[in-house]
């Protein structure tokens, strides 16, 4: 079984909120349900249409492989069932920064952010949310609309 990085449930809250900067691709701002997290990411809303109000189901997982056998870097056209098979949008990218925010207090976030060839995310929370995610790992994003 694939062990999840992490995986809930967002409502969009904005798209474009520092205007439209490309024709075909959107960043839109979401927060989770259950673990209360943030999140900027660039979405190609030409293929995957979002609009302000939709929930989705978020996945970030280091593999495809249902069985939870390692991503070896190389995508095999075949039969087999994999997990981007129970999900409308995959990207495959990099998590090339992790940083931790303090805004006074006690009130520590955490910020990941990851590249999927050229379009971002930033993820920010709880930091106990971001204890399996490490720098410079590859990792598969996975939506699909709730």
């Amino acid at each position: 079984m694939v062990e999840l990085l992490f995986e809930d449930i967002f409502t969009l809250i904005r798209i474009d909120p520092d205007g439209k900067k490309f024709d075909k691709v959107s960043r839109i701002e979401a927060r989770s349900e259950q673990f209360d997290m943030f999140m900027h990411l660039d979405v190609n809303t030409e293929i995957y249409p979002l609009h302000v109000g939709d929930k989705f189901t978020m996945v970030l997982s280091p593999t495809l492989n249902l069985d939870g056998t390692p991503d070896t870097g190389y995508f095999l056209q075949g039969n087999r069932k994999s997990l981007a098979d129970k999900f409308e949008y995959v990207m495959h990218g990099k998590l090339y920064k992790i940083s931790e925010e303090a805004s006074g207090g006690q009130n520590v976030k955490v910020e990941i952010y990851a590249s999927f060839g050229g379009l971002l995310m930033m993820l920010k929370g709880d930091p106990s949310n971001a204890a399996q995610f490490e720098l410079d790992q590859r990792l598969f994003l996975l939506i699909r609309k709730v």
